[in-house]
Order: structure tokens, then C-alpha cells, then sequence
């Protein structure tokens, strides 16, 4: 591992610092970046997304893509995590934590808010930052364009009947723009920038297509580091005006991605899946789509509501928990090895 990849997490705990700051003394600046958007999706946000992903989907060829088939077990455990166990992993968290270890100490008419706002953030899977992910654990590409595609599609006909059991609502006013916008700005644009891009490249030979790779690989880790600035830098009022809400909310969602992220990659051993397959499944498990849960959150409950606050808190801690998620896969790799023969 290089220096900086060594000390990432010195790195990521600097940026938070440096995010919040940034968020109290140029409120301005950052009121307009957030005002940057399209059916509250960010464009400042979604651009360093294209960054971070853009080196990973090069390495992505279609032509061989039919080669995804023989993960099915992989693919299988992480539906089963992604919509068998993790709303409603996340619906009992949030009753045990919101009503009952913390109720005395949390505003009493937001409880259910603060509750359905889990849920919504457990409800739907992470489509864009998973990418980033699968490639820091070298996971195979391949499988992990397939499998977000594939949790893409169940979300359009799941997530508004899942919500509506968990939260026993009639009627879920799914927001449709910005699941739509977000699928075409973080996967169907970079998929296709990053096609023209490796068919120009390929032109050009395999050593000059290494040697780009070479050069643009550093552009992903610091466009995550800016992004982890940007994103606690637009909520840095939140955490300020209630830390103590905020860490307390920030408990159950934890505990979540790590049970998740847990089980699949123990139920992938037990299978006997590649660890190139494992990490990726465990960490698309665990992971939470949170643009989607804060527009339903405010769409449903508004702006104000705990509900709302809920799915920022899974903003602001997606990153640092998800690299932590990374680093225990990359450190248990060779415990993992030890599985029966791998398919």
C-alpha cells in the first residue's frame, strides 16, 4: 500500500474536520453549491462521483460482461441482504435505539419520524458510490455493474410497497425524478463517458491504455476525499446545531451496515464465492442510497422533520463506515482464503 492509501483514515478524519469548518465560516459558498441541483440530486456531488467511478467502469468490457452469470451465488446473497434483511434489520434497530434506549433523550413528538427516516435510507440500495468501493476492495467490475443494475430495477417496483409495510402508510409518494435522474447522472452518463473513453484508448494500444489508467488512478481517491469535505461541509449546521441527536441516530445506522456487510460476506464464504466477489456483495449489502431516502424523507415528512434528518445522518456517515467496511474485507482477505474451494 502507498503512504496515502496507508493512512486513509487519518486522511478521511481531516477532511470531516476541515468539512464542518468550512460549512461555519463560508456558509454562503456552500448554500449556493448545495442550491446546485436537479430533482435534489447535486450536480457538484455527482460530478466528483464521475470521478471517483469513471477510472473503475474503464476496466469494464461489455463484451465480456455475459461472464457475470457464474457469480450467481454472489448476486443472490446480496439480494437477499439488500431486500430480505435490511429494512427490516433497520426497522428493529431504530425501534430498539429511537423508542427505547434513547427515547428520554431525543424530542419526544419526532420518535416515529426519526424512525421512518431509517427506514427510508434502508429501503433502497447505493447505486453510484458502490463503484468506489468495489474498487478499493478489487472487486470484480463486472459484478458490480450487474448487480447495481439489478438493484436499480427491483427498486422501481420494491421500494415504494417495502416503505409502505414498514412504515404502514397507505400510500408512499415515491419520488420518481430523483430515482431517474440519479440512475441516468450516476450510472448511464459515466458508463457511457467511460466506453468512448477506453474505445479511444484501446486504439491507441494496451500500454498506452495502462499508462492512462496509471495517471488517472489517483484523480478517484482525491475526488472521495473532496466529496467527504463537500458533503459534511453542506451539513455541517446540522451537526452543530444537534450533535448529540446526530450521534445518537448515527448508532442504529452502524450497527446496520456493519450486521449487513457482516452477513453477506460470511454468507458468500459459506458459498464458497471469490473474495473479489464477497467484498463487493458485503459492501453493496450494506450500503444505503440516500439520495433517494432524503427526497422521500422530505417529500413525505418535509424539510424540518426528523424524518428528514434521519437520512442525512446516513449522508454524513456513509463514507468514513463504509471505508471501515472496506478496510476489515482487505484485512480479512486471507482469513477468507481459507473458505472451501472458491466458484
Amino acid at each position: 500500500m502507498s503512504l496515502f492509501e496507508r493512512y486513509l483514515t487519518v486522511w478521511v478524519a481531516l477532511c470531516i474536520v476541515i468539512g464542518v469548518l468550512l460549512g461555519q465560516f463560508l456558509p454562503g459558498l456552500f448554500q449556493a453549491i448545495a442550491s446546485l441541483e436537479i430533482a435534489r440530486v447535486n450536480i457538484p456531488v455527482g460530478v466528483l462521483v464521475w470521478v471517483m467511478i469513471i477510472p473503475m467502469l474503464l476496466r469494464i468490457d461489455f463484451g465480456a460482461l455475459h461472464q457475470v452469470k457464474k457469480h450467481w451465488r454472489g448476486i443472490g446473497v446480496t439480494l437477499f441482504v439488500n431486500w430480505g434483511v435490511k429494512p427490516f434489520s433497520m426497522a428493529f434497530l431504530g425501534w430498539l435505539f429511537i423508542r427505547q434506549v434513547f427515547a428520554d433523550y431525543l424530542p419526544q413528538d419526532q420518535l416515529d419520524s426519526y424512525i421512518a427516516g431509517l427506514i427510508l435510507l434502508a429501503a433502497a440500495p447505493c447505486t453510484a458510490m458502490v463503484f468506489v468501493w468495489s474498487n478499493l476492495v478489487k472487486g470484480d467490475p463486472y459484478f458490480t455493474l450487474s448487480q447495481v443494475a439489478l438493484n436499480d430495477t427491483i427498486m422501481i417496483f420494491a421500494f415504494a410497497p417495502l416503505v409502505a409495510l414498514l412504515l404502514g402508510i397507505a400510500s408512499i409518494a415515491v419520488p420518481w425524478d430523483t430515482l431517474f435522474v440519479s440512475v441516468v447522472f450516476y450510472i448511464v452518463i459515466p458508463v457511457a463517458i467511460a466506453q468512448l473513453l477506453r474505445g479511444s484508448l484501446m486504439k491507441k494500444g494496451e500500454e498506452a491504455f495502462n499508462r492512462a489508467m496509471r495517471h488517472i488512478a489517483p484523480y478517484s481517491m482525491g475526488a472521495l476525499l473532496v466529496t467527504l469535505v463537500l458533503l459534511f461541509a453542506l451539513q455541517g449546521n446540522a451537526i452543530v446545531a444537534q450533535p448529540l441527536v446526530i450521534a445518537m441516530l448515527a448508532v442504529p445506522i452502524l450497527i446496520q451496515v456493519l450486521f449487513n456487510s457482516g452477513l453477506a460476506y460470511w454468507l458468500n464464504r459459506r458459498l464458497g464465492v471469490a473474495h473479489c466477489v464477497a467484498a463487493p456483495s458485503a459492501l453493496i449489502g450494506a450500503s444505503n442510497f440516500f439520495e433517494l431516502a432524503v427526497a422521500a424523507a422530505i417529500s413525505l415528512f418535509g424539510f424540518q422533520s426528523g424524518a428528514a434528518l434521519a437520512t442525512v445522518v446516513g449522508v454524513l456517515i456513509e463514507v468514513p463506515v463504509m471505508l471501515l467496511v472496506v478496510r476489515v474485507a482487505n484485512a480479512t482477505q486471507g482469513w477468507y482464503g481459507r473458505a472451501r474451494p472458491t466458484v
